[in-house]
């Protein structure tokens, strides 16, 4: 494994661990005061959560994909052969980063069968019933905010200087699955990190292969407009 991929990987993870077991103690209190906001806050988040579902996110990716790669394999012309070698890889890469970030939420799901807010009168925060498959189970972690980790994270290895903005967005999405009631905040965070974790990690394969991204000389993936030309 790659030094930078094995110490960022790292640090993604300790910081998971740090906010699940710093907000877990408070998540029913967040929970049950977020959803008790004013009406228009509430209304403002039910338009906006559903932006996180992976399904078009995958699915609009995945048809951009073959689009993209069809349009490569008919053209002639050397310069437009490069760009639509880039134009099938910059949505594969969104496509493999949800497509993975999908996988890894559904099992985690399974496995630890979180009771979502809604059953929390009946089971409270902290009741798990592992393999239960039951929507109703599967509060952690966030599948929505695992999406918008992935997807945000993905622009933000793409566009590193407008990261602030994309996290801002990312954080937008996960606060609104607290407010309407569908996760506690530990989920949120557990989601939006794990996104964040396989948007880099999807970045250090195609930097391999030398597609859309470099290795720098400290070993992370950059775009490879941002790095000067390697030397022939």
């Amino acid at each position: 494994m790659n030094r930078s991929l094995a110490t960022s990987s790292l640090w993604i993870f300790a910081a998971t661990v740090v906010l699940v077991v710093a907000l877990v103690p408070f998540d029913p209190a967040i929970s049950q005061r977020a959803q008790g906001l004013p009406g228009a806050v509430v209304t403002f988040n039910q338009r906006i959560t559903d932006f996180g579902t992976f399904s078009w996110m995958i699915y609009g990716s995945g048809l951009l994909v073959i689009l993209a790669y069809v349009a490569y394999r008919i053209s002639r012309n050397e310069t437009l052969t490069g760009r639509t070698r880039t134009a099938w890889r910059l949505p594969l890469y969104f496509f493999v980063t949800t497509g993975a970030t999908s996988a890894l939420v559904h099992l985690f799901k399974l496995i630890v069968g979180r009771a979502r807010p809604e059953l929390f009168a009946e089971h409270g925060a902290y009741s798990l019933t592992p393999f239960a498959y039951d929507n109703l189970y599967a509060s952690f972690p966030s599948g929505h905010s695992a999406a918008v980790g992935a997807f945000f994270g993905a622009f933000s290895m793409l566009v590193p200087r407008l990261r602030p903005l994309f996290l801002v967005g990312a954080l937008m999405i996960g606060i609104s699955r607290v407010i309407v009631g569908a996760h506690y905040p530990s989920d949120v965070a557990a989601g939006l990190l794990l996104g964040l974790w396989t948007a880099v990690a999807t970045a250090f394969v195609f930097a391999r292969k030398e597609w859309l991204f470099r290795f720098n000389e400290n070993g992370w993936p950059l775009p490879k407009a941002l790095l000067p030309p390697k030397a022939q």
